[in-house]
């Protein structure tokens, strides 16, 4: 709540306040809507973080207050499921937190996907006008680049990278929690403008449709602003934790594959994004502050925003990709129970992808009006950063070549990923030939390239990467059936949808635009219904995931005998991950060597607790103690009179102790004996007394807390009245044998079965050496 009230006075009181200095210093309007927007979202965003807490430490410790107990980062992790939805500085924690929001914007992108296949399923405006289907394409990407896709990773990310690397937590775990808390903030600012009519401009945000667009596109600004500052501090944070926090004896070259794929994407987010913030900042000001530096006429170059966005944009491809890469090496190799093929190969062309990567921008602007000559080394560069992707592909086909493949969920999803990321691959090496490039340019064939290469290449990844660590992050086992289901029905409807775009790519057919010819009608109206059975699947996805976690059978520590750090602990890991800083001794992919170790994990056992007969925990306890004990014994109501101390009667008991801690209640219902004209009724309680003080005497020296107390004649009255005020198991009574008991001949034990639906033993005490007393 506090983040909600912060964030709307800051917000509204930002707008105010712009609006009274804009009317002071002779500005009019005073209420100038992209000023106003600008100022209240940066306001907003910045008291939902105080809000929820993610400064309180900062501010705490710069005014010179004593750090509080709950914040010394000893007090850090999950105990109920209401810690995540606080600041939390345990990477596990956040790392759950990054992909339930990724996800929560993963279907809202997803809904105006199938809004966009709605429009296109046949010719002509059915639902949406253009303007609007602009808006529903570009919020859409938008969403699922920023919001999903660089998220997710970061999400799967901060949950196994310190444990893989032997650390205890990321570097800066307050950093971390404040880098999470802002995506919501990023993704709250581009579903909000429709509300004030939501920007149209792709993706991309190309100058000048950005800076003249609707009043959507400040608050698509705003949005790339605050998560582009959340993947600077996440990416300085994995960077720092990698080089710096790793396990004694973990050396470059024993890092797992996975941090290796983090640790080159760190490296392109910590370069790159600032281009694209400088960029957006650059189309803020010519909207709000009348600049041009998009705008020919007074001295600017539109020609530049493209270059500046490209040169981070096309190495965010490889932000998208690389950690899907390393998840895709984790799992080949363990559901292969191979050792991963060109471990030093697929390492260092990881990082040669990541150099790359910075040299290729151009090619996304052949027809854009840039220099001709830049084309041809853009092409060449280009081709060229598909020989260390090759190498990858090489590699993980090679690790499955006569490995004992087990076709798991993330298996499946891995296998794929490689037939999709092919496909998009061969495709993307079309794009590189300019002759291609410039007759497909935005066409649908590039809008199959990008979906083989995002969705096949990072969505597949991330399924995949969630599938094999859901049994380390809830500690419960996911429904392999519904695993699979959803497996087979997101691969058949992915391709089913989006291969046919390439066809309709090269047969022309403009992306970006609500209408076409009616020649395309067939073909569009069958992908957009493989579109929402893709869409549906999600579905068996989400329930797998929630049932699961809810119901699902208890996960071991390592359910796919890895050898990797995070699967040599619980399920879900300790707090701290590690009793002891582990020893690095060998490689995390030896599978199949005899006696192979990645690594020496201690793990301190802690001493069972001291066994205290009840009786003797009863005697120190509080009452309050007293009473807890006491509901966790299991209760056993005994009925006997004249059979009370018998043998068999205490041997019934004491055989129910022996398996379950229990407590007893006696009750004995005095009877009136019927072989004498004269009662003397003191003398037959005394008797009935001192049978039931002989009985509990016995059973407490069987460590069993006993209580009793005679009660009046009617046994089944008296039953009734200890089930109501103090409900047993199980019932046990002892009479004489059926022609000398009362009790019997009335029936006793059926209507006790018949009226309180609990299990009533029958002991029959005959012996007369049974009884205490006769």
């Amino acid at each position: 709540m506090r983040a909600i009230w912060l964030s709307t006075v800051m917000g509204l009181g930002a707008a105010l306040l712009v609006m009274v200095i804009r009317r002071w210093a002779g500005f009019s309007p005073a209420y100038d809507e992209g000023v106003v927007d600008t100022f209240m979202l940066a306001f907003a965003g910045f008291g939902f973080t105080i809000g929820i807490g993610c400064w309180d430490y900062w501010w705490g410790y710069i005014i010179g207050n004593a750090t509080p107990a709950h914040e010394d980062h000893s007090n850090h992790g999950a105990h109920s499921w209401r810690d995540y939805f606080k600041v939390n500085t345990d990477h596990k924690v956040i790392g759950v937190q990054y992909l339930v929001t990724t996800f929560i914007f993963f279907i809202i992108g997803g809904m105006l996907a199938e809004g966009v296949r709605a429009e296109l399923a046949t010719p002509g405006l059915q639902y949406f006008s253009p303007a609007t289907y602009n808006a529903l394409f570009s919020v859409h990407a938008a969403l699922m680049i920023f919001l999903f896709v660089i998220p997710a990773f970061a999400g799967l990310g901060n949950f196994v990278i310190p444990i893989m690397i032997g650390a205890q937590d990321m570097a800066f775990p307050r950093l971390n929690a404040l880098s999470f808390w802002m995506l919501p903030v990023a993704g709250m600012c581009m579903v909000s403008s429709f509300l004030v009519g939501p920007f149209d401009a792709g993706w991309t945000n190309y100058a000048s449709l950005s800076v003249h667009g609707p009043p959507g596109q400040t608050f698509w600004v705003m949005g790339v602003q605050f998560a582009g500052a959340s993947s600077i501090a996440t990416a300085v944070n994995f960077l720092v934790t990698i080089v710096t926090m790793r396990a004694p004896g973990m050396s470059f070259w024993r890092m797992p594959l996975l941090v290796w794929a983090n640790l080159a994407t760190s490296t392109l987010v910590v370069l790159g994004t600032p281009f694209i913030a400088g960029a957006q900042f650059q189309v803020l000001f010519d909207r709000i502050m009348g600049m041009h530096f998009f705008d020919p006429t007074h001295g600017g170059n539109i020609i530049v925003y493209q270059h500046v966005f490209w040169f981070y944009s096309h190495p965010a491809v490889y932000i998208m990709m690389l950690p899907g890469f390393g998840i895709i090496s984790e799992v080949l190799a363990i559901h292969s129970r191979k050792p991963i093929f060109g471990y030093k190969l697929i390492a260092i062309s990881t990082v040669a992808i990541g150099v790359l990567g910075f040299t290729v921008w151009a090619h996304h602007m052949f027809v854009s009006g840039m220099a001709p000559w830049l084309r041809v080394p853009m092409m060449f560069t280009t081709m060229a950063i598909a020989v260390p992707t090759g190498i990858k592909i090489f590699s993980w086909v090679a690790t499955l070549w006569r490995g004992v493949v087990h076709l798991t969920t993330p298996m499946l999803f891995a296998c794929g990923f490689l037939f999709t990321f092919v496909i998009g691959g061969l495709s993307g090496v079309f794009l590189a030939v300019i002759p291609v490039d410039i007759n497909v340019t935005d066409t649908y064939f590039v809008v199959a390239h990008i979906h083989y290469v995002l969705f096949g290449g990072s969505v597949f990844t991330i399924y995949a990467g969630i599938y094999h660590w859901y049994p380390k992050m809830t500690g419960r086992m996911y429904d392999e059936s519904l695993g699979k289901l959803h497996f087979w029905l997101t691969f058949i409807f992915f391709n089913a949808t989006f291969m046919p775009m390439h066809w309709l790519g090269m047969e022309g057919m403009m992306r970006r635009i609500a209408d076409y010819p009616s020649k395309w009608a067939d073909m569009n109206f069958i992908i957009s219904i493989c579109a929402f059975a893709l869409g549906a699947s999600t579905l068996v996805f989400l329930y797998n995931m929630a049932h699961s976690w809810w119901k699902g059978a208890p996960a071991p520590a390592n359910p796919w005998r890895a050898l990797t750090l995070e699967w040599q602990v619980t399920s879900p890991p300790p707090i701290f991950n590690f009793d002891e800083p582990p020893q690095i001794v060998g490689s995390p992919y030896a599978y199949g060597v005899p006696g192979a170790r990645h690594a020496i994990v201690t793990v301190h056992v802690p001493p069972a607790p001291e066994e205290i007969p009840v009786p003797v925990a009863l005697a120190q306890a509080t009452p309050v103690q007293r009473e807890a004990i006491m509901s966790a014994l299991k209760h056993i109501l005994v009925v006997a009179n004249q059979t009370v101390a018998g043998e068999r009667l205490i041997a019934a008991v004491r055989s129910r102790a022996a398996t379950d801690p229990v407590r007893v209640t006696v009750i004995c219902p005095q009877n009136d004996p019927t072989d004498t004209w004269v009662v003397d009724e003191a003398a037959v309680a005394a008797a009935t007394r001192a049978r039931l003080e002989a009985t509990l005497a016995a059973l407490r020296a069987a460590g069993i807390e006993a209580n009793g107390y005679v009660v009046d004649r009617d046994p089944y009255t008296a039953v009734l009245d200890v089930v109501e005020s103090d409900p047993p198991a199980e019932i046990i009574v002892s009479t004489l044998p059926r022609t000398r008991s009362g009790w019997m001949r009335r029936d006793l034990i059926e209507r006790l079965r018949d009226r309180t639906q609990l299990p009533v033993e029958h002991v029959v005490v005959d012996e007369p050496s049974e009884t205490t007393t006769s």
